[in-house]
């Protein structure tokens, strides 16, 4: 990666750890996938109960593959569907999810079809851990719901096969689409519960 991207992307997240801090949430930035996934087990002790959302971003800093093969009751939805997945998740150690955007000023967006994810980010897991490539990162609310509806929806929404106006032409057009992944939008401002959210930001562009 450019020297200079490098050196903006460090700066740029300390700015969003400030203001994660100041809503009560953490956050922490790694340089490299190999540094976040470090960073991601160090917050996650032997033993936990371990649910997550459907992130790429997750599998792609190897975290889901070292808890596969580690000590942990890891229960993997992309790999088993049971209906009771979610009512683990609701009572996990851990719950692991990506975001859709995250703000400079350190508020998380996230939009959901099912609703599992960001109603888990919301209540229930005892501790979140949100792995966030710098890619994500928008000035403010409004851009980070541009993000999430103009660029994570239609890549998803193509990924999943699903049949939305944005999975054929790339972009929101606002749909009441059967398969819309467009039906909950979560905004986190602050966090009532302090150390429950934790936020990785990665160094590397990092899922949709």
């Amino acid at each position: 990666m450019n020297e200079n991207i490098v050196k903006r992307n460090e700066k740029l997240a300390q700015k969003v750890i400030r203001g994660l801090e100041s809503r009560n949430m953490t956050g922490y930035y790694a340089k490299t996938k190999e540094e976040a996934l470090k960073t991601a087990l160090a917050l996650i002790p032997e033993g936990s109960r371990i649910a997550r959302g459907g992130s790429m971003s997750v599998n792609e800093i190897g975290l889901s593959d070292a808890l596969e093969a580690g000590n942990y009751d890891y229960r993997n939805r992309e790999k088993n569907r049971d209906p009771g997945l979610d009512e683990f998740a609701f009572t996990a150690d851990i719950y692991l999810a990506g975001s859709n955007a995250v703000t400079e000023d350190g508020v998380l967006v996230n939009i959901d079809g099912n609703s599992n994810r960001v109603s888990s980010i919301a209540y229930g897991p005892k501790k979140v851990i949100l792995i966030v490539g710098m890619n994500k990162i928008a000035p403010d609310v409004d851009a980070a719901m541009k993000r999430a509806r103009n660029i994570a929806a239609p890549v998803n929404a193509q990924r999943f096969g699903l049949s939305t106006p944005c999975s054929a032409n790339g972009s929101c057009m606002n749909c009441k689409s059967p398969d819309t992944i467009c039906c909950q939008f979560l905004i986190t401002r602050f966090s009532r519960h302090k150390d429950r959210i934790h936020v990785i930001l990665v160094g590397e562009d990092l899922g949709f």
